[in-house]
């Protein structure tokens, strides 16, 4: 059996991972769709990448908050997902939001999860909700939120720009 290689270059994995500061928030593209529609992908990196990563417990709990508090503070959030390697988010939304604008959203969510959430604040923590409802840590999202806040959150990737 012959197997092809892969021909789409995937931008994520054609960035000098070793170059960035984080955190930051990164533009990745934006696309135009057939009918004017514009969604732009973000990279929203919390911990500096192949130094640290989030444990998934805590990742996790960050994950399910980050889904309603960004929505709270940005207009046209689509998703919000976690990388694999559990040092950030990719953030796609509809239109053109700046780094500075989703920078300013990020950092006061994160600010809401270290100061002001409490458990029963964090939403999708049953079976019913939850594809993994008992992998979840409050405690570790706060911990990491306040690590993370306290290095700065940068507009730019390569540069301490902090907001």
């Amino acid at each position: 059996m012959i197997v092809s290689k892969i021909k789409t270059e995937v931008e994520s994995f054609t960035l000098d991972h070793t170059l960035v500061k984080a955190p930051y928030v990164r533009l990745i593209a934006r696309e135009k769709g057939q009918k004017g529609d514009v969604i732009s992908n973000f990279d929203l990196r919390l911990c500096q990448p192949n130094q640290t990563a989030i444990p998934t417990a805590g990742l996790h709990t960050i994950e399910h908050l980050l889904a309603g508090l960004l929505r709270d503070r940005m207009s046209g959030v689509i998703d919000c997902s976690p990388f694999g390697c559990r040092t950030g988010f990719h953030l796609i939304t509809w239109g053109e939001p700046s780094t500075t604008e989703v920078a300013q959203a990020l950092k006061s969510s994160l600010e809401a999860i270290a100061n002001e959430i409490e458990w029963s604040d964090v939403p999708g923590t049953d079976k019913y909700s939850c594809g993994n409802y008992r992998d979840h840590s409050l405690f570790s999202a706060k911990e990491w939120c306040q690590d993370i806040l306290a290095q700065g959150i940068s507009d730019d990737p390569f540069k301490r720009h902090v907001i």
